[in-house]
């Protein structure tokens, strides 16, 4: 994964980082970005390691503020912003998922990035030269009352030169934290990193589509189980478990770890359905009591495919499976009621002994039913839905998720916007 990070660190010029380099960096930065990219390959979820990586990039760079574009259909995604001066420490919140494209072309500057594949330094965005085709935008500095004026922007490049995506910088600082421009070592630092990043954001890239597979054959079976579900359901989770965090006061390693693991995790809660019957899937109309005692058995077959617990990643896969329809107060499923056998570990469980990251995603995923039209329903109208859930809270889910989850009302919206 060390990219052109080699032993002796000569520079080798490339398209994305073609910028004459007069700066050597020395040893200890060189072993500290080789430690970094280390443990970006421990991460799982393309939620964690865009947030580390963007957030690295800018700590090489010593940048204000940065966001990620990835490349989907031919077209730039908006995936990841960050930005000390507006959102501190707190996390971008509902900006996070602000749903924005960009054609690959050359009238933006990330859109020329990527058409180009050749990195980008400006030292005052509303000084550029009329002679290059790009131009830029103020409507973000306009709208959230900031001023952009140096950035990086840097093409994200597999080994093969394939264009998984843009990063951009946005204003260096100096020792004194005034904003400034990107020095030579700054570029040659962020680009070298930005190399091995990238083919860390493929190997994310496909994590996720694995996973988005997986639910496509459960949605041959079950029309509601989309890939669009998933990924609210798991990016509400990640937003839920992360209020919940700060307010507790845990450590942001501990955080940043729960985080990425949940946001995978989350995403396979109904994954048993494929061994459920079409007919009782897709019945457009309540299901009998008998066709709701099949449907229940999801829970324990989703669980059997991911019985290995050799991993800290299979152990909250298996947990949330299997116990995302417990009930706080105890009268969820799987229970013994369900599967008689008395050697069955499958007792319905209450309280805390529910895991954490079952109560979470028993939280997100009712949200988004309530949210959501189904074959046999329209959507609920949103007052309903906080209602509901509000009247559940400590009956169906855990009350202090349920405080977290109404602080963060904003920020779930705009998933639900970004996730359509």
């Amino acid at each position: 994964m060390g990219g052109s990070l080699g032993t002796d660190f000569k520079i080798k010029k490339r398209q994305g980082c073609d910028m004459e380099t007069t700066t050597r960096p020395d040893t200890n930065t060189v072993n500290s970005v080789l430690e970094i990219i280390r443990s970006l390959n421990q991460l799982k979820g393309m939620d964690m390691i865009l947030d580390r990586i963007l957030f690295e990039s800018r700590k090489l760079a010593n940048a204000d503020a940065g966001s990620i574009y990835l490349v989907k259909n031919d077209t730039l995604v908006f995936n990841h912003v960050q930005n000390d001066t507006l959102f501190g420490r707190n996390g971008a919140g509902a900006a996070q998922y602000a749903k924005m494209t960009l054609p690959i072309d050359s009238h933006t500057i990330v859109g020329y990035c990527a058409q180009t594949k050749q990195t980008v330094s400006i030292d005052d965005a509303y000084q550029i030269p009329a002679t290059v085709p790009y131009s830029f935008n103020p409507s973000f500095d306009e709208e959230n009352n900031y001023h952009t004026a140096s950035s990086l922007t840097i093409p994200l490049l597999t080994s093969n030169d394939s264009l998984v995506g843009v990063i951009q910088l946005i204003n260096a600082q100096n020792e004194q934290g005034q904003t400034s421009v990107f020095s030579e070592r700054s570029k040659t630092m962020a680009c070298l990193f930005a190399n091995s990043a990238s083919m860390i954001i493929e190997h994310g890239i496909l994590n996720r589509e694995t996973i988005l597979r997986m639910v496509k054959m459960a949605s041959l079976h079950d029309p509601k189980e989309t890939g669009a579900h998933v990924q609210r359901v798991s990016a509400f989770s990640v937003e839920i478990y992360q209020r919940w965090a700060k307010k507790k006061g845990l450590p942001d390693s501990e955080i940043n770890h729960f985080r990425d693991l949940i946001s995978l995790a989350a995403m396979t809660h109904d994954a048993g359905k494929v061994g459920i019957s079409d007919i009782i899937l897709k019945k457009p109309a309540r299901l009998t009591k008998d066709e709701f005692n099949i449907i229940k058995k999801h829970t324990t077959f989703g669980a059997e495919l991911f019985n290995s617990t050799s991993t800290e990643l299979d152990k909250m896969t298996h947990e949330v499976t299997l116990h995302h329809h417990q009930k706080w107060n105890g009268t969820g499923y799987p229970n013994l009621t369900n599967f008689p056998d008395k050697n069955s570990p499958n007792q319905a469980l209450a309280g805390k002994d529910i895991p954490l990251a079952a109560r979470i995603v028993a939280l997100a995923d009712v949200f988004d039913a309530l949210s959501s039209s189904r074959c046999y329903k329209e959507p609920w109208e949103k007052e309903k839905v906080y209602n509901l859930i509000q009247k559940e809270s400590g009956e169906h889910f855990d009350p202090e998720l349920v405080q977290a989850f109404f602080e963060i009302t904003d920020v779930l919206c705009a998933i639900q916007e970004k996730f359509q």
